[in-house]
């Protein structure tokens, strides 16, 4: 409940064509009690590839990404709902997903 999750995504160029590109990380919150965006940014890395090549692009989700602001209380939320990870050039390009729950 107090760590992180490490996100770690292969990255492949399938062209004959150098690149540049950003990936992605999106949570969507399951189960919360209050509304939430659909899908909520919480991480991002830009990788550059050869031709042909694959690399590894790890980011850190911290148990805090499930909190939210609440007014009345004047701080931060944290949730023990589940989310799901979405992992892509961008929220509507996603490549891959899982959900990862809170353990105490």
């Amino acid at each position: 409940s107090d760590g992180s999750v490490k996100v770690s995504v292969a990255v492949t160029t399938t062209g004959s064509r150098a690149g540049d590109g950003v990936v992605q990380m999106y949570v969507q919150h399951i189960g919360s009690k209050v509304e939430r965006q659909i899908g909520e940014l919480k991480g991002f890395e830009r990788v550059s590839l050869a031709p042909k090549e694959t690399k590894v692009v790890e980011m850190q989700l911290p148990a805090s990404a499930r909190g939210y602001w609440n007014e009345a209380q004047h701080g931060v939320v944290e949730e023990e709902e589940p989310v799901k990870i979405l992992v892509g050039g961008s929220s509507d390009n996603v490549r891959t997903e899982g959900v990862v729950g809170v353990m105490r």
